[in-house]
């Protein structure tokens, strides 16, 4: 899918991204978060492009962006509170295009951009699901799945230490019929050489919209 460069704007601060339209009218839209920036992460990323790459398999728009401070998005790192506020104005931005349906986005995040993406979910109209990768469930609140009440879709590696599969099941219980989830065979928190697979796993998930 091409991508072509973007910005939109976040709490006053401009942010880059990279958009790929559909190319089609009514088209349902994907965002995705990235990893921690304190720890080299940005849209520019091996799971990042697994999500991105099983939405395009189905005909998705798609946007990643860099939060505040990392790349040449403006500002600073803001401890998760902010990166939410930047999750929910990149849908806002993706939702807005001519071509994307407006109710029929996903909010997608990986790890700390998981952690936005829970934080950011509760204040997006109309958000079709949300998508959480290798949850830092020991670090998170989860609470904001309390406050939204779509499909929450989990996805994690059964070997990821940051993500251990027992809390993962136990949350998973929590959300009842709206909640699905996908445990990787032999991946870490990081899904290396695991791609293929977790592309399979996000992508059977889209399609259950």
């Amino acid at each position: 899918m091409r991508e072509r460069p973007v910005t939109f704007t976040s709490d006053g601060l401009t942010l880059e991204g990279r958009y790929a339209p559909a190319g089609v009218s009514g088209a349902r839209g994907g965002v995705v978060c990235h990893p921690h920036p304190l720890y080299g992460g940005t849209m520019y990323n091996n799971v990042v492009e697994a999500a991105l790459a099983a939405m395009w398999s189905q005909g998705w728009a798609t946007l990643r962006f860099n939060f505040r401070g990392v790349g040449q998005s403006a500002g600073e790192h803001d401890g998760g509170r902010g990166e939410a506020d930047d999750a929910a104005a990149a849908v806002k931005w993706l939702t807005a295009q001519p071509e994307v349906a407006p109710g029929g986005a996903v909010l997608a995040g990986y790890s700390f951009g998981a952690m936005a993406a829970l934080a950011a979910a509760p204040k997006i109209p109309a958000l079709a699901a949300l998508l959480l990768v290798a949850l830092p469930i020991g670090m998170a609140d989860a609470s904001g799945l309390e406050r939204f009440s779509g499909p929450v879709w989990l996805v994690a590696g059964d070997q990821d230490g940051y993500c251990p599969e027992a809390k993962l099941k136990a949350l998973h219980e929590k959300l009842g019929g709206r909640g699905q989830l996908r445990i990787i065979a032999g991946a870490d928190h990081f899904f290396g050489g695991c791609e293929p697979e977790l592309e399979s796993a996000i992508g059977a998930m889209l399609g259950s919209l």
